[in-house]
């Protein structure tokens, strides 16, 4: 006999940003959680889409902002600081759910307090990404060519801040499937239900 149990927010609009907010922060908390590694979308300097999995690193949900680390070098950065505007795409299989957030992004550069912290906050294993003498994305000759380690780890290290404007989620479910969309209002997220 299937399980008929329908969470709280199945029809209740209301409850549904608290829902889609607590997937991200068990994405913060859990390595297993498929909100862990979204995908950040960004675009390109010829107007094409980027896409690229990133790991959320911290989730303020009074602030609606997501936080994710990248070397300064990366082409995301020039992306962000060129077109402020990007999507955040996850979608977790064992939920059921997907959230696509879209939000203003901000590059926050190794000499932030915010940036600092976040890097005396990482494990050593961590901060040695940042530590590679070529530029993410940056041609070589040969795979050993990309280990290379100049020591300036904590120079290329920056963070990005993304204030989520607006998301819409979908959740699937056998007794039918739910979707809404959400902008932030000053009075709080405002939603409207959408065809699945």
């Amino acid at each position: 006999m299937p399980n008929d149990f329908t969470p709280t927010f199945f029809n209740e609009l209301d409850d549904t940003p608290a829902h889609a907010w607590a997937l991200l922060a068990r994405g913060v908390a859990d390595r297993r959680s498929a909100f862990h590694t979204p995908t950040l979308i960004t675009q390109t300097i010829s107007g094409a889409p980027a896409a690229r999995t990133v790991v959320l690193r911290a989730c303020d949900v009074p602030a609606r902002t997501l936080r994710f680390h990248t070397d300064e070098r990366s082409a995301k950065v020039a992306e962000i600081e060129r077109m402020p505007r990007v999507i955040v795409h996850g979608y977790d299989f064992k939920s059921k759910a997907q959230l696509r957030l879209e939000g203003h992004a901000r590059v926050m550069e190794a000499s932030s307090d915010a940036a600092r912290a976040a890097w005396l906050g990482s494990q050593e294993s961590s901060r040695m990404i940042y530590a590679q003498t070529h530029a993410p994305g940056a041609p070589i000759n040969a795979p050993a060519q990309g280990d290379g380690r100049d020591g300036a780890a904590e120079e290329n290290f920056s963070i990005i801040m993304v204030v989520i404007d607006a998301f819409e989620w979908l959740y699937l479910h056998h007794a039918g499937h739910r979707r809404a969309r959400f902008a932030w209002q000053p009075e709080g997220w405002r939603g409207q239900w959408l065809a699945p």
